[in-house]
């Protein structure tokens, strides 16, 4: 069951954390001054009504404390109040109302057990108060919206260096050795970013130390071997006619073939390898070098045109995926060309799994090849010679019938050159086309 999965750029990440943590505190601290401010308020109408209460009851006679808007014994004061009252001590009250502003009482003792009270609705201050919300809301949103735009400017930096820092780490593992990480990603201003960079540098000059000085000890091994294996042909030819000695020509001879083969390897790899370009008939050409490698095998050009490839290069490539076809796979084999493109088709098993995912690899041997047995040398110096070529060569199986496409169900194996239109110089360099103007 395949996994969902959602992929999100740092920019945005970092722009909705910054977001996120301006909304908290914008509201946290929108929330403080709302009920400090609702406080300080409430406390301010209750001295307020206070004061005026008390100079109702001392300026004022009975019948103008009730045309003033006071109240004796008012049946409505909240019984809070009243008691507090009674006992002989001033106060004041905040009744609250759920549809409507709060009502704000005071009330002081008058003699004989008798309260004057004042109540109203201080509507200034919820003005006031709204006022201030509406103030914090849009305070808050300034915060959120600044918030992100500076999450954007710092997440877009990171994130073009990180852009950067990857499209050159992607060109090192393509096999530019004269990348570096660090100059790609520039900037003034050092961070974390500098210090993967030059992470992944060094990681690279250990790695391709190490590839070279494999590369060294297979070339040199492979070199060594030469002497041996030719002496071992040339005593063969000494012996008596006869079976062994057909056995013993027969080794000698495929372990020659091996060692050239990795020698070839070596040289690939050291990409000092550079195409001698001539102007062919692509059709033509591969079917006269099909003919005389497989002659039981079908050509068939539906489009020929004229490509500037090395001869010898392109005939090494289709004698190898011949080679594998006939090895591995089954007839019959078929071979098209198509302007640019070269196809080679079996009817085998097809490709193993590992081979379509990861490519050629040398060496693979066992259940994972097509006939559990090889080096692996052959398509891995196909892959070589074509990018040498400057083209490009892939691999595919052919689904069997009824959709199925497993390994072991597949209806035939696949390999395709793709030549290019502007062929690498004997420099290793592309040419300069020059544009109309």
């Amino acid at each position: 069951m395949k996994r969902f999965t959602l992929r999100t750029g740092i920019r945005w990440k970092i722009t909705f954390a910054i977001a996120a943590v301006g909304a908290l505190i914008a509201i946290a601290l929108s929330l403080v001054v709302h009920s400090a401010a609702r406080v300080s308020m409430l406390d301010s109408q209750r001295d307020v009504q206070l004061d005026r209460v008390q100079f109702i009851s001392r300026n004022a006679d009975t019948g103008r404390k009730a045309m003033m808007g006071a109240k004796v014994n008012d049946p409505e004061l909240p019984p809070e109040l009243r008691e507090k009252v009674r006992g002989g001590r001033r106060g004041t009250y905040v009744q609250e109302n759920p549809h409507g502003l709060p009502e704000v009482w005071a009330a002081v003792p008058i003699g004989n057990g008798q309260v004057l009270s004042i109540h109203s609705q201080f509507r200034e201050s919820a003005n006031m108060m709204r006022d201030l919300d509406q103030a914090l809301v849009i305070g808050s949103l300034a915060v959120v919206i600044g918030g992100s735009a500076l999450g954007v400017l710092i997440g877009g930096q990171i994130s073009r260096r990180l852009r950067k820092a990857a499209a050159a780490a992607n060109r090192m593992a393509h096999g530019d050795g004269d990348v570096r990480v660090r100059d790609a990603v520039g900037g003034v201003v050092r961070d974390e970013t500098d210090d993967l960079a030059r992470a992944v540098d060094a990681m690279a000059d250990a790695l391709q130390e190490r590839l070279e000085a494999e590369r060294r000890v297979t070339a040199d091994i492979a070199h060594e071997l030469r002497t041996p294996v030719t002496g071992l042909l040339t005593a063969a030819e000494l012996l008596p006619p006869g079976r062994p000695t057909e056995l013993v020509r027969d080794r000698a001879q495929a372990m020659r073939g091996l060692v050239e083969d990795v020698l070839e390897v070596a040289r690939l790899d050291s990409a000092s390898e550079r195409a001698e370009l001539q102007d062919v008939a692509l059709g033509e050409f591969v079917g006269r070098r099909v003919t005389s490698l497989m002659p039981e095998a079908t050509v068939r050009i539906v489009a020929d045109e004229i490509v500037s490839t090395d001869p010898r290069r392109l005939e090494r490539i289709l004698g190898n995926l011949l080679a594998n076809a006939a090895r591995y796979g089954k007839p019959p084999v078929q071979v098209d060309v198509e302007g640019r493109v070269v196809r080679v088709r079996d009817h085998g098993p097809g490709f193993p799994e590992a081979l379509l995912r990861e490519g050629p690899s040398r060496f693979r041997t066992g259940s994972s090849d097509r006939a559990g047995v090889g080096h692996g040398l052959g398509l891995t110096i196909a892959a070589g010679q074509a990018r040498v070529l400057g083209a490009r060569l892939t691999f595919r199986n052919v689904a069997a019938p009824g959709g199925i496409e497993r390994e072991g169900a597949a209806a035939g194996a696949v390999a395709v050159l793709w030549l290019p239109e502007h062929a690498p110089t004997t420099t290793g360099s592309f040419p300069i086309i020059q544009l109309p103007g």
